[in-house]
């Protein structure tokens, strides 16, 4: 019976088709939209495009129309940054911190969509670390100059104790919506959108809204974690801003710093991982599906076989 269930799976796998599974052919401009996810390695896939932008003719604006840091944008928000988005030049990568936008609802024509993710309990763990850094205060202060300054117990909070004595910054507590601490927990939220049903954390109903924006709106989800097929998917589902990604990353990998990696991240045991973990479940179902489905993507290109590209 498992030989059977083996080759059915063989044969479903061989079957795929990458023009099925590319979205890039329904965009209606010319445009790039990388809604990055916090905490994903954006930071490094953004100065990667960068670098290419003169090779490939590209122009990459990191900063939009809007200058607000909110969870979810208002109606009237969205609409200011999706007609932005419409009058982009072609050839332009849009990229910044924000929710996906349902730019049917809004009217607007759609832009190829992209984005990143993590395994949901290390980036947390990141998270944890990269708001007590020195870099992320650096930037919040000289913003917000009159902020109250967190205590120096704050700044150095053990991450295993936090979690372990039921300190409420670290408990992750499925559905709420009102954090101790600002966390981007919400990885899904990124893809699920603007909408208040998406707001509660691990919930099944904005996990299933993610899910279906990924499958239907965007070209490719990547992952750091998956580097080579990442940039492989890249490259034959989207050539036109990702054409040589490899050789430019190849090239310039030491120079795409991440300035936002934490080099002295503690140890983190294993037992407070998996306490977390049992908080994310819907979290990693929504990860697993975009991983399964940048791994379909990368086995429908059949590139061993040097099938044509897309």
């Amino acid at each position: 019976m498992f030989y059977l269930i083996f080759i059915t799976k063989i044969k479903q796998l061989y079957r795929l088709n990458p023009e099925r599974l590319n979205n890039t052919k329904y965009a209606d401009l010319e445009v790039l939209f990388f809604n990055r996810v916090a905490k994903v390695g954006s930071e490094a896939l953004m100065e990667l495009l960068q670098h290419m932008a003169p090779l490939n003719d590209m122009q990459v604006l990191t900063k939009g129309p809007l200058n607000v840091n909110v969870r979810i944008r208002t109606p009237e928000q969205q609409l200011i940054q999706a007609d932005w988005i419409s009058n982009l030049k072609p050839g332009s990568v849009y990229i910044e911190h924000c929710n996906w936008l349902n730019f049917d609802d809004l009217k607007s024509p759609k832009p190829i969509m992209i984005n990143l993710v993590r395994d949901p309990v290390e980036r947390m763990i990141s998270w944890y670390f990269y708001v007590r850094g020195s870099y992320k205060n650096a930037l919040f202060y000289r913003q917000f100059p009159n902020a109250p300054v967190k205590s120096a117990d704050w700044f150095k909070k053990d991450f295993n104790h936090c979690v372990r004595s039921g300190d409420p910054e670290c408990q992750y507590v499925p559905y709420t919506m009102v954090d101790a601490e600002g966390n981007h927990k919400r990885q899904s939220l990124f893809f699920c959108g603007n909408y208040k049903e998406c707001l509660p954390f691990d919930s099944p109903h904005a996990i299933q809204i993610a899910k279906n924006n990924v499958e239907r709106e965007y070209a490719v989800v990547g992952s750091w974690e998956d580097t080579n097929v990442t940039f492989t998917v890249f490259e034959h589902y989207i050539p036109r801003f990702f054409r040589g990604v490899k050789q430019v990353f190849e090239a310039f990998n030491e120079k795409v710093s991440n300035r936002n990696k934490n080099r002295r991240k503690p140890h983190i045991d294993e037992d407070v991982k998996e306490m977390i973990r049992k908080n994310f479940t819907n979290e990693y179902d929504f990860y697993y599906f975009c991983k399964q489905r940048l791994y379909k993507q990368y086995i429908a290109l059949n590139v061993d076989k040097n099938v044509p590209l897309v």
